[in-house]
């Protein structure tokens, strides 16, 4: 009786096992998707730039605004930052668009130093108290958020950016007035 119990027990375990095999290898990732917010948010904060320079909606207003939140040591963030980089030299002289990076949790000679090495030029400004984090909703990093020109945060993304995902989240912002 103990023989067939366990045999029992074996067989369904292994069951179980090709189960979870064979799920696992024909879930498809169709990767991070973009959605628009939940929330009918204008977030207010203040920043200061790793050049000393104030960042507040106000100054930003009538802008469509890409907003990246991310840290140096985060591997997603850096997996991110060619999309990024492509996406701001397409828009970078557009005069209704603007870029910020905000970081949180990190050091700003550490920010500074991959600043100067990726060659970043879009406004890059630092979030010590987490402030700016907490009136975005931000969970972790990365996450980026479009806001239309109204201050109004349009789409989101908890995830890792791409290409396709920010040029999508631009057009529903500019197409949000």
């Amino acid at each position: 009786m103990k023989r067939r119990v366990r045999w029992i027990a074996a067989a369904a375990g292994f069951v179980i096992v090709v189960l979870g095999v064979v799920l696992a290898v024909n879930v498809e990732d169709s990767g991070p998707t973009t959605v628009p917010s939940q929330v009918n948010r204008r977030p207010d904060y203040t920043l200061t730039t790793l050049d000393g320079e104030t960042v507040t909606p106000a100054e930003l207003a009538g802008k469509t605004v890409i907003v990246n939140f991310w840290n140096t040591w985060c591997i997603p963030c850096l997996n991110e930052a060619p999309a990024l980089h492509a996406f701001y030299e397409r828009h970078k002289d557009e005069p209704d668009f603007e870029m910020v990076g905000i970081v949180r949790d990190d050091t700003e000679s550490a920010v500074r130093a991959l600043v100067t090495e990726d060659g970043i030029g879009w406004t890059v400004a630092m979030d010590p108290e987490s402030r700016a984090s907490l009136e975005f909703g931000v969970t972790g990093q990365p996450e980026t958020f479009a806001i239309g020109p109204d201050g109004r945060v349009v789409m989101e993304q908890r995830l890792e950016v791409r290409l396709e995902d920010l040029e999508l989240m631009l057009a529903e912002a500019r197409g949000s007035v």
